[in-house]
């Protein structure tokens, strides 16, 4: 198993650049504005940037509100990582077909540009190439600008995800210091829907296009290329090195980046501005960090219990904390959240239940026992930790989805009775689901991280979830103790 020291010996180092360079290249480029749409497949894609608006509703008056917010970047919560693929395929569309419609709305159209991004998961789940086929030809139609490359940046250096010569890893300190694993090797590679075989990202993406698109006419930039300024010319010398691999790109070219570090995302965000500059155009299939690199913002610092609730009076009702996802982490960050916090009380969904005629009855006592046990503090909402397994892809999507609507039901029906003083989802599906139905939740804005460079807060700007802090914290994410840590700061019992 190869460590990281070692894989990287045969590269440059990295090339120090500040998020304020990059907002500095953007506001040079001698063009107007541009809003990046990033179509998220589930809401934890929002981790690792701060103060943008977020939608999960996406009408034509939607984009028109998110752009009105003047902001670099607009989310929306598209989901489709819970959908079979001719939805997924037709959700993309719709959301791009309506973004451009309500940027041809606004009161100065040749002012509101607008730029495309896919964003997936960080360990290469989801619906790739489907999502991206689907927005560059949806643009392609509408508009009749073609896409020369589609950029694949799956890395998210926060949570220990690095890829370096092209091949995509995951960090395993539990493993021995500074080791790393090939992202195929991991759990993650076998997920029942989005299972795959290759780390090798020009691999991966001649996997999953069945052969159409050759491994070998996948454009790589290596960490020599993005590292190009570390022996004279710093971050220009860089820009120019990647616009100048990426010159010669056509036809939605796929083009994989190494990246290790956030120098390195911003190196490339710098490269890849350089070559829409000079004629490119470009759509992004990436991790969580690539568009906090991309449009130059900082490294928010993580928010504290008092940040949180700023400008809000906290319910004097306890917090809840609802838990879907299974991956390993997960389970083992609620068992420490349950040993540390003994005054939380435990109420599980039984999937077994769910998937049986008892269903509603089931259901009725769940909702009647977490708004009894709000009155006197947090609630732990867990589905069950016995995974119904099945592996029939699309049965194990009917499945999440049962179990989902039963979380939804139990969420929504207790913001009527009873309005906790926080909401934290865990897990990617199940923050979706919870945000969008839940808590009714139609346009937000991200405050920010909750642990460094993941955790996301959101502020609810409307509906009957205003003023409820909610919490989206991807399963995949932190470390056994971070559960645990986030509820700490928000709970008033803990």
């Amino acid at each position: 198993m190869p460590t990281e020291t070692d894989l990287l010996s045969d590269y440059p180092s990295e090339v120090p650049i500040s998020a304020g360079e990059v907002a500095a290249a953007l506001r040079s480029s001698g063009r107007p504005p541009r809003i990046f749409v990033v179509l998220d497949d589930d809401p934890t894609g929002t981790q690792s940037v701060a103060d943008l608006p977020v939608l999960t509703r996406w009408e034509v008056e939607d984009f028109s509100w998110a752009f009105r917010q003047g902001k670099p970047a607009v989310y929306v919560l598209t989901n489709t990582r819970s959908l079979d693929a001719p939805e997924a395929a037709a959700r993309n569309e719709e959301i791009v077909r309506n973004a451009l419609a309500a940027a041809a709305a606004a009161a100065e159209p040749e002012a509101l540009r607008l730029g495309f991004v896919s964003r997936g998961d960080s360990t290469l789940r989801g619906h790739f190439p489907l999502e991206p086929d689907t927005i560059a030809a949806t643009v392609l139609d509408a508009t009749g600008e073609p896409t020369d490359g589609v950029v694949i940046v799956p890395a998210f250096p926060d949570a220990g995800r690095v890829t370096i010569g092209g091949v995509h890893y995951v960090r395993a300190p539990d493993l021995g210091e500074d080791r790393l694993v090939p992202v195929s090797d991991t759990e993650f590679a076998r997920d029942a829907t989005f299972g795959y075989r290759n780390a090798s990202l020009a691999q991966y993406v001649e996997e999953k296009t069945g052969g159409r698109v050759p491994a070998a006419s996948v454009i790589v930039l290596d960490l020599g290329i993005i590292r190009a300024g570390s022996t004279g010319g710093g971050a220009t010398a860089s820009a120019r090195a990647i616009a100048d691999a990426v010159a010669g790109a056509t036809g939605a070219v796929p083009i994989v980046a190494d990246v290790v570090t956030e120098n390195d995302l911003r190196a490339l965000a710098l490269g890849l501005e350089e070559a829409e500059r000079r004629g490119k155009r470009l759509l992004y299939r990436v991790g969580p960090p690539f568009m906090r690199a991309r449009i130059g913002q900082d490294i928010r610092a993580e928010l504290s219990g008092s940040e949180a609730y700023a400008g809000t009076e906290p319910s004097a009702a306890g917090g809840l904390i609802v838990v879907g996802s299974h991956v390993g982490v997960t389970t083992r960050q609620l068992g420490i959240l349950t040993e540390q916090h003994q005054r939380a009380h435990i109420i599980g969904i039984d999937v077994e239940q769910l998937l049986g005629e008892r269903s509603a009855a089931h259901l009725d006592a769940v909702v009647e026992e977490v708004v009894d046990r709000l009155a006197q503090g947090d609630v732990i909402l867990q589905t069950s930790r016995l995974l119904v397994r099945t592996s029939d892809a699309a049965a194990s999507l009917g499945i999440a989805r049962t179990v989902s609507a039963a979380v939804v039901a139990v969420v929504n029906r207790t913001l009527a009775l009873s309005p906790p003083r926080f909401v934290i989802a865990k897990g990617g599906i199940t923050s979706s689901d919870v945000a969008a139905h839940g808590l009714q939740i139609r346009h937000a804005m991200v405050r920010g991280p909750m642990l460094p460079g993941i955790v996301s807060l959101w502020e609810p700007v409307d509906g009957p979830a205003k003023g409820i802090p909610f919490v989206v914290f991807a399963g995949n994410v932190g470390d056994d103790s971070s559960l645990a840590e986030v509820t700490r700061k928000l709970s008033s019992t803990f």
